[in-house]
């Protein structure tokens, strides 16, 4: 005579996993060890502060780099990254192709001539030109024209945090802006999926909230009528199937009575993928159908489940952020490994 198993919490606890939960430990240590490495090794400054052509770091005293000429500077009153020539950009590599110094300042208005670049070094004491030149040999040494920023310097405002001394008119930016439009104009496949995403978004910002309420709603009613939502699920599931199935296949008798009058390529092409996916479907529903035959006894195990679930979520409503803390949980962790990342980009020597 059996009698009802008694359920109970376990009193004896201990780990299921040990191989796998080893693995995860070494796994943690390793992205530690990472992380330290690239903290030990990297020089975020170089980011966030910038360097010069020369592998200085603006803002800070600088180690010689043998082999490098104008290295090793002190810095420390220079903090801004000026291009001497900003708006020469290659377009094939996306970067400035121009000489970088550290400058004490960035000049706020356009200076048309050398004169003009030397009474700025003069009254603002930032030299705009290359370090062996004397703001008093700007106009008198002839390695002027190439140590010198090219005139006329286009009026520059530093960039919040990161130091560096950018055009305020970005009119010379315009043959980078229209290679970047070209290229997303060029790209079918991404101008198709931003214009689709643009112009349905109030749309799919509306799907996302009525499943959220639908969930909601869902998890509450749950627990009263667990046997006749899976039950109406179970229905839905058979119905769709047969649906799906039935019409492929009458779209494939369609397409195949409307293609004896105009023999196409393209026509025969729709005939034949319309067979494959009418075949794939039955093929599918056999197996489905086939697989809730033998699994019809866990039906109940099911509903038990689901009665379960609605009473845990009415108990624990909070449990409903799960989800949204997963999502902070795995930004902070991506964020994490992008700062590790540019810690490893920044370690090594200083190079020009």
């Amino acid at each position: 005579k059996s009698s009802k198993r008694e359920w109970k919490p376990l009193e004896d606890h201990s780990c299921t996993d040990v191989p796998w939960l080893l693995l995860f430990i070494l796994f943690c240590v390793g992205m530690g060890f990472i992380c330290g490495f690239s903290i030990a090794t990297g020089a975020a400054a170089r980011l966030l502060s910038g360097y010069d052509s020369y592998g200085n770091i603006c803002g800070q005293k600088n180690v010689k780099v043998e082999g490098i000429t104008n290295s090793g500077l002190d810095l420390t009153h220079k903090k801004y990254v000026f291009f001497l020539d900003p708006c020469n950009i290659d377009l094939v590599h996306q970067k400035i192709k121009s000489i970088a110094l550290c400058v004490s300042a960035c000049p706020r208005k356009e200076l048309k001539t050398l004169a003009d670049i030397q009474k700025f070094a003069e009254n603002n004491g930032s030299s705009l030109c290359s370090y062996e030149l004397q703001p008093s040999e700007y106009t008198t040494d002839p390695r002027a024209n190439k140590l010198c920023p090219k005139y006329p310097v286009p009026e520059s405002a530093p960039i919040p945090f990161f130091h560096r001394c950018a055009p305020v008119n970005i009119s010379c930016y315009a043959k980078f802006a229209e290679a970047l439009i070209t290229f997303v104009s060029d790209s079918s496949v991404l101008h198709r999926l931003i214009s689709g995403v643009l112009t349905s978004k109030e749309i799919i910002m509306g799907l996302c909230l009525l499943s959220l309420v639908l969930s909601m709603i869902l998890m509450v009613i749950i627990r009263y009528i667990s046997r006749l939502l899976v039950g109406i699920l179970t229905i839905l599931v058979i119905l769709g199937s047969l649906g799906g199935t039935g019409v492929l296949w009458w779209l494939y008798a369609k397409q195949r009575m409307s293609a004896n009058a105009v023999e196409t390529q393209i026509a025969k092409d729709n005939i034949q993928a319309l067979l494959i996916y009418a075949i794939s479907a039955t093929v599918f529903m056999v197996i489905l159908f086939l697989i809730m035959l033998v699994m019809r006894k866990r039906v109940a195990l099911t509903i038990a489940l689901f009665h379960v679930a609605g009473k845990v979520f009415i108990h624990l409503p909070l449990l409903v952020f799960q989800p949204f803390w997963t999502f902070f949980v795995l930004i902070v962790f991506w964020t994490y490994w992008i700062v590790a990342l540019l810690f490893l980009g920044t370690t090594g020597k200083q190079l020009p």
